[in-house]
């Protein structure tokens, strides 16, 4: 059985087209110009539709696309090319290149320390604190001062301290109570025929306050007090005297001491609770006490 349709049929010089009623009709040789797809065939519409899809896909481009180099943006014209940083430099590779540069300090002397003394690198504390001199060490010096501050030489290399605190000569060594039994470092040579007392008040205003150097001991033909070697003199004036004589009140137990007069005024022990008691004027700068402490010592009672 023939379904309806029409189904081409191969014949050598013709074309046959079975119609719906299923008769064979023979048509003159030619040949169709056009063909029409027939549906008669599922398989058919299926082959066609596949045909016609890889007909109209696409070649596949299998290269993959290169990259364009993206263009380096222009510098601002407004920046400048910056100096490159320099590296910090520790602390003990500038003091030992300081230390290689300088030149070798010239030493012209030396002092000893009056007290525990800071010793610094450079004055004015713009250095550093390198050690701490004990009370009477001698150091060399080199002359160079810088306001307050004195360059010494500690291993071949320029230090600094506090120029006030240095002396031409030795301090003497502090014993119990404050107070120096040590020969005076001053050269003093008034010690000649004073007793005990009036020695021990010498030696200790002699350690406490070296920048006095003059006093005044034994008076031949006195038939008081300097005639006995009882009494000393302590040539100064000013504050300096103010302190001496504040001292020597202080520790006149200690010293020995019975009397001082300084500034036209009086202070003695029998009268302590006094205080300073005021002179009558004797006519001068030196008989009223203004240029020296006058200081009266029993004789050997001190116990220092």
């Amino acid at each position: 059985m023939i379904r309806p349709g029409i189904v081409k049929v191969a014949i050598p010089g013709a074309t046959v087209a079975l119609m719906a009623t299923g008769s064979a009709v023979a048509f003159p040789e030619q040949t169709p110009t056009t063909e029409v797809s027939t549906a008669s065939s599922p398989l058919q519409l299926s082959r066609d539709t596949e045909a016609s899809r890889d007909a109209l896909r696409p070649p596949i481009n299998l290269t993959t696309p290169t990259a364009k180099p993206k263009a380096t943006p222009p510098a601002a014209k407004h920046l400048k090319k910056q100096a490159p940083i320099p590296k910090p430099t520790s602390a003990k590779t500038r003091a030992a290149v300081t230390a290689k540069t300088q030149e070798p300090p010239t030493i012209v002397g030396s002092k000893y320390t009056t007290t525990d003394l800071n010793v610094w690198t450079a004055p004015l504390q713009q250095g550093s604190l390198l050690t701490v001199l004990s009370k009477g060490t001698k150091v060399s010096v080199t002359g160079e001062v810088n306001g307050i501050w004195a360059e010494i030489v500690r291993n071949g290399v320029a230090r600094w301290v506090k120029a006030q605190y240095l002396s031409a000569t030795k301090p003497a060594e502090d014993v119990a109570g404050g107070i120096s039994s040590a020969a005076c470092a001053s050269g003093s040579s008034v010690e000649s025929g004073l007793t005990a007392d009036a020695i021990r008040v010498h030696r200790a205003v002699c350690a406490l306050f070296p920048s006095v150097s003059s006093y005044g001991g034994v008076r031949a033909g006195d038939s008081g007090e300097h005639g006995s070697g009882r009494a000393l003199d302590i040539m100064v004036t000013g504050s300096t005297g103010d302190e001496i004589a504040a001292y020597v009140r202080s520790h006149y137990k200690e010293l020995g001491v019975s009397e001082v007069i300084w500034e036209q005024r009086i202070w003695t022990v029998q009268r302590s609770s006094e205080g300073w008691r005021g002179m009558e004027d004797r006519g001068g700068t030196t008989a009223n006490h203004y240029d020296h402490v006058h200081v009266t010592v029993y004789g050997s009672e001190g116990t220092a």
